[in-house]
């Protein structure tokens, strides 16, 4: 995918409705710091674009990225920070939530898994919550760089098991870093939006 263009469209808190786009969008949800800035900005070919932190629970908005006037990456605030008061997390939730529920150009969610780590209880809340919507979530797995190559299919496995995921769901191991599996995931949004 040759990324010409890059633009933060709409950026939607708590309280904003969403935009009616009439393009075709694509969801990226996980855990707060899974790494979903830096995967969008690999996608976008971008250092920067989409704000990263070490801190986790930077993005606390729903924000649409226009790429090449033809469809939007759609990122979705990070779920599971612990050091966020529940009220706020609860806000993030129903944000997310609503965005799933209300737009009418979704074409894929791609659920982030830090690939170091077993899926946590909110990985699988959410993986069942994208299907119970009618999608199949589509996992990445974040941060491939920081583990061996020989660990890799030992990972993936235990990400599917973790998650209780067939063998229908497809599971990529992505580095932001490397860039290794970009082509793939370009492969795939080109396929669900094309």
């Amino acid at each position: 995918m040759i990324i010409r263009s890059v633009n933060l469209e709409t950026v939607c808190g708590p309280t904003s409705v969403f935009p009616k786009n009439t393009l075709p969008e694509v969801a990226f949800a996980g855990k707060s710091n899974v790494g979903k800035s830096s995967l969008i900005n690999a996608l976008m070919n971008r250092k920067a674009y989409a704000r990263t932190s070490e801190k986790p629970g930077k993005t606390q908005t729903v924000n649409f990225y226009n790429i090449n006037q033809e469809l939007y990456y759609v990122d979705l605030p990070g779920y599971g920070y612990a050091a966020m008061p529940e009220k706020e997390k609860q806000k993030m939730g129903k944000m997310v939530e609503a965005y799933l529920k209300s737009s009418e150009m979704l074409r894929e969610v791609f659920l982030l898994i830090d690939i170091r780590h077993d899926p946590g209880a909110n990985d699988k809340l959410m993986y069942e919550w994208v299907l119970s919507e009618g999608y199949r979530p589509f996992i990445v797995a974040t941060k491939l760089d920081k583990i061996k190559r020989s660990e890799t299919a030992k990972k993936v496995k235990a990400i599917r098991a973790g998650l209780n995921a067939d063998s229908e769901t497809q599971i990529l191991p992505f580095s932001s870093v490397t860039k290794q599996g970009r082509e793939e995931l370009w492969a795939e949004i080109e396929r669900v939006t094309g």
